[in-house]
């Protein structure tokens, strides 16, 4: 319990400096985000449409650095990110959750495939160490995790989308399609999905692979496996319940990273697939100087990466309890 509360303690004090130093950093930046938007009306605004719509955007309220921050907190806390410049009016919240369930569908997906499929081979590898899979899977993973992740779907793009025809490579669905929970949507939607996705999954699966690989070896070589191998213990459960459980322990920060990172969206992949996900929108909102939207996003991104790691810990400490000592 004490590991909980200390964990869950310093989880709240980063989130303060997070939310405290995105606070702080846009309103440090140059620059009026009304008189941006009013650009965007080649001046053909009033002084008083001026003057609205620096309220709108939190700019010239008069009011002080302390109460603003004050102010800013409450509105975390309840949610409301203000307006967004580029698709002005649309709140922030609405913005942002219409692009996050495609980014949690495709890269959230694909990371927790990569993860699983990659440790399974990284396990049999090293489980039968010297083999056909081992000598394989290795070598072949280091290069293909090695290749940028936009170069391969680019690639599926040349291949599959414009000389074979056999995919789609552009946007999330077909926009003659009225979105609703229909057969024929989603399996648009599935099939738009399908490139980037295989993109990301032969270009990360490879790290996983590679990682536990080297954790079982290293794992094999400790006592207690020798000593559950003497004692004529099957080996599947050998290699499960006392090679593999130990030897993944490592990798679980690195997978709650990940995870967290998902929130975030592969901007690169989103932009060459034009996929509307978070990435792709916040690489807009930095191209259209689009400012509470990039903040929202950013602070969006802090909280998924703490509360991923937070959940990693916490799970380190249920399948190692020496992890929960005080020393």
């Amino acid at each position: 319990m004490r590991f909980v509360l200390r964990r869950a303690g310093f989880f709240l004090l980063t989130l303060w400096a997070a939310v405290t130093l995105n606070f702080f950093l846009p309103r440090m930046m140059p620059g009026n985000p009304a008189i941006a938007m009013m650009g965007k009306f080649r001046g053909k605004v009033s002084g008083q449409e001026l003057k609205t719509l620096e309220t709108i955007f939190g700019a010239g309220s008069g009011q002080s650095l302390p109460s603003q921050y004050v102010h800013y907190l409450g509105d975390v806390f309840t949610g409301n990110f203000g307006t967004s410049l580029f698709y002005f009016p649309t709140p922030v919240g609405t913005v942002v959750g219409g692009a996050i369930w495609w980014t949690m569908g495709l890269v959230g997906v694909t990371t927790i495939l990569a993860f699983i499929l990659g440790t399974g081979v990284g396990i049999i590898a090293a489980w039968r160490r010297g083999g056909l899979l081992d000598g394989i899977a290795p070598p072949l993973l280091v290069i293909t995790s090695a290749i940028p992740y936009f170069w391969v779907g680019m690639m599926f793009i040349l291949i599959f989308g414009l000389k074979l025809r056999w995919l789609p490579w552009s946007g999330g669905f077909d926009i003659s399609d009225t979105p609703a929970w229909t057969a024929s949507y989603i399996g648009d939607v599935f099939e738009h999905a399908v490139l980037p996705a295989l993109a990301l999954l032969i270009t990360t699966i490879g790290t996983w692979t590679l990682t536990m690989r080297n954790n079982m070896v290293t794992t094999l070589a400790e006592d207690y496996v020798r000593m559950a191998r003497a004692k004529g213990l099957r080996p599947h459960r050998v290699m499960l319940n006392y090679a593999a459980r130990n030897a993944i322990l490592p990798n679980l920060t690195g997978f709650a990273m990940s995870l967290g990172f998902v929130v975030g969206g592969a901007i690169l992949i989103e932009y060459v697939f034009n996929y509307p996900g978070v990435g792709y929108m916040l690489l807009q909102a930095v191209e259209n100087e689009d400012y509470p939207l990039m903040q929202a996003l950013f602070l969006l991104i802090t909280v998924a990466v703490l509360v991923a790691i937070l959940l990693a810990d916490i799970a380190t400490a249920i399948f190692d309890p020496r992890t929960r000592s005080s020393r």
